[in-house]
């Protein structure tokens, strides 16, 4: 039987992975482009990748047992350069993938409190964290789009689970010191 963990633990290492691939194509664009309007849900690719971030923080807060809730984008911009903003999203994707690595079974069955500011809502940890990782990707997506009307072209985003796209991810693994038996997990035990 497949351990229910190896999917949310893949996920949060495919998360790392690719947002600082993302990251190190945003650091080459020009003066300029980084909070240039362009047509997306949110109007730039610094409002993008902030939103991404402050959601991030939002949900890890919550499943790190916290209190944080809206608070956690009082700023929508917290970060107006892509420098502080790259070391930013690598310590929220750090926190996560820790908090993947020690769940255990009925810690993804178990509820999490997530404070609205006016309520709190509860939900099951692995219904959270496949929300969390959803909207990664679908903003992750967004800045993807943008980048195609900068000086940087697009970076591939979704080479980061399957064995066979190793060598297309070395250089990520390597600068990260992620290794493959990290990412595959085959004998991780239950």
């Amino acid at each position: 039987m497949t351990d229910p963990r190896r999917s949310f633990i893949k996920l949060a290492y495919n998360n790392r992975l690719a947002n600082e691939r993302l990251h190190e194509a945003v650091s080459m664009l020009q003066p300029g482009e980084f909070e240039a309007p362009r047509t997306g849900f949110f109007p730039s690719i610094q409002a993008s990748l902030n939103h991404i971030l402050v959601i991030d923080w939002f949900y890890v807060d919550a499943l790190e047992g916290g209190r944080l809730g809206p608070k956690a984008w009082a700023n929508e911009i917290p970060f107006p350069h892509p420098e502080g903003l790259r070391e930013a999203q690598a310590a929220v994707d750090q926190r996560l993938l820790n908090f993947c690595l020690s769940l255990d079974i009925d810690a993804l069955a178990s509820e999490v409190q997530i404070h609205r500011g006016t309520r709190v809502q509860t939900e099951r940890v692995d219904d959270v964290l496949n929300h969390l990782f959803q909207h990664q990707t679908h903003h992750r997506g967004q800045v993807h789009a943008m980048l195609s009307g900068t000086s940087v072209a697009p970076p591939q985003l979704d080479e980061f689970i399957v064995s066979d796209d190793a060598a297309s991810r070395a250089a990520e693994m390597q600068h990260l010191s992620i290794t493959e038996a990290d990412l595959m997990l085959l004998d991780r035990s239950a």
